[in-house]
């Protein structure tokens, strides 16, 4: 059972949500690059100190639910039912990921991640990151049989379908079609004598 979270942690939650959405907003109206940390700061009515409590960067305002996606990633590989097939599991999630970011509003904050060389470099080290986190949960795991080389190659497809239907026409088609490659490879990386994961 999940135990609520405190008075003290909604509170942290609720300034961490009201200085992201302000940076969010200053961002799309002035311009990434005309916007400094002590003005997403002052317009929050927060310390600049505070702000970098939450934030440990300008770029990270942008991806406010970076940790929050790299653990859904893993938990579609931890938390999936015993026997339940993990290809499947890893596929609901990205595509939950992709309607995410594809949803009302999304274009012109990614419109403004591609304009920016800062914002770009950030989202491409992420995307490392969420692999790697990612590989981590797939080599741990004792029910697949892969080996961490497959488990790292997976594990980057995944994340890389997420960024390539996110920009596709039809997203979840998309992530559909990148999936069945995905599934082909990891049945190709499989021992024949392994039970199929």
């Amino acid at each position: 059972m999940t135990v609520p979270p405190g008075r003290r942690e909604r509170k942290k939650a609720a300034t961490r949500q009201k200085i992201a959405d302000t940076a969010l907003r200053l961002f799309l109206e002035r311009g990434y690059g005309a916007v400094g940390i002590r003005d997403v700061a002052a317009e929050a009515d927060v310390a600049v100190t505070t702000l970098f409590s939450h934030f440990a960067s300008k770029e990270a305002l942008v991806f406010e639910q970076d940790e929050d996606f790299e653990q859904r990633l893993t938990r579609a590989v931890t938390g999936r039912a015993p026997h339940e097939p993990l290809i499947p599991a890893l596929r609901r999630e990205i595509q939950a990921l992709v309607r995410h970011c594809t949803g009302d509003g999304a274009a012109p904050i990614w419109s403004m991640i591609v304009e920016t060389p800062a914002l770009r470099e950030y989202e491409e080290s992420m995307r490392l990151r969420h692999a790697e986190s990612l590989a981590t949960a797939l080599a741990a795991d004792p029910g697949l049989p892969q080996t961490a080389t497959a488990c790292r190659a997976i594990a980057r497809f995944a994340v890389d379908a997420y960024s390539l239907a996110r920009e596709a026409a039809d997203p979840e088609a998309a992530v559909d079609e990148i999936f069945e490659m995905i599934d082909a490879a990891w049945e190709a990386a499989t021992p024949a004598s392994a039970t199929r994961a």
